[in-house]
């Protein structure tokens, strides 16, 4: 199936390592030019390297701190500048640390918001009219299975990323007459370095080791094991592609059956 996707210019957020970088990959052998971001220079310059190395097409490596609206403005010109355009989006970020609601302080709650929820509509904001004029794009949301089941001791990336859930939907309703779609995507478990940390956390809370941990998630897992970061990515290039032509304002989950509402 031709995807559609050939020649397509992509902006992908945290792109050094995790899902950002399965979604840059796998776009990449899609024949997409992709324009890649992390706060760590030398880890997005390796993942650059790799991606170049698998896939071919060009790759554009950008240092920038998702709360800074200074490095997503100089990311976004550095792309337009490179490729001359953008088509897709994946406004993706680091999470922010794990621990109960009220253990934060204001400032902790402000660094969250920047970090997942500003720092999307910031890129979306700049991105969506050069998509608009170019005759439409698509942009696709990741979240996290806490938005719509709270995860416990990650306070909040539940409460900001249930809000970066209500963007996507409200986007998708705005950007529909540019010919631009808006979908989220939901990670379940996937097996990445944030989970792994994750992981260690939570078994230190319960007083076992990470291996027991990992075996009682799986065992609240109905396919009994995390998700593997290509497919995750393989979720995202449908949402982008022509095959998801008439899809807007979804929610695709990748999360192994967790969620159990209807």
């Amino acid at each position: 199936m031709d995807l559609g996707l050939n020649g397509k210019i992509a902006m992908i957020g945290g792109a050094s390592r995790g899902l950002g970088f399965a979604v840059a990959r796998a776009l990449a052998k899609e024949g997409v030019q992709v324009s890649i971001s992390s706060r760590n220079a030398e880890a997005i310059a390796a993942a650059s390297a790799k991606i170049g190395r698998e896939a071919g097409p060009a790759v554009l490596a950008t240092v920038v701190d998702a709360r800074s609206a200074e490095d997503i403005a100089r990311w976004h010109a550095a792309t337009m500048d490179r490729f001359g355009g953008v088509d897709l989006l994946y406004p993706n970020s680091g999470g922010p640390p794990p621990g109960p609601a009220l253990k934060f302080d204001d400032a902790a709650w402000q660094n969250a918001f920047e970090l997942l929820l500003l720092s999307a509509v910031r890129l979306i904001r700049l991105g969506a009219p050069v998509m608009a004029q170019r005759g439409g794009g698509a942009i696709v949301v990741p979240t996290s299975t806490a938005v719509k089941e709270p995860i416990p001791n990650l306070s909040l990336s539940t409460v900001v990323r249930s809000s970066v859930s209500a963007l996507s939907k409200t986007l998708a309703l705005e950007l529909a007459p540019q010919k631009i779609r808006v979908n989220q995507l939901i990670p379940g478990r996937i097996d990445t370095d944030r989970v792994r940390e994750i992981d260690a956390e939570n078994s230190q809370r319960a007083g076992i080791s990470i291996e027991e941990q990992r075996k009682r998630i799986h065992a609240t897992i109905p396919l009994n094991s995390y998700g593997d970061p290509d497919g995750f990515a393989a979720a995202a290039v449908f949402l982008f592609s022509n095959a998801a032509s008439y899809i807007t304002g979804a929610s695709l989950t990748v999360d192994g059956g967790l969620l159990r509402g209807i």
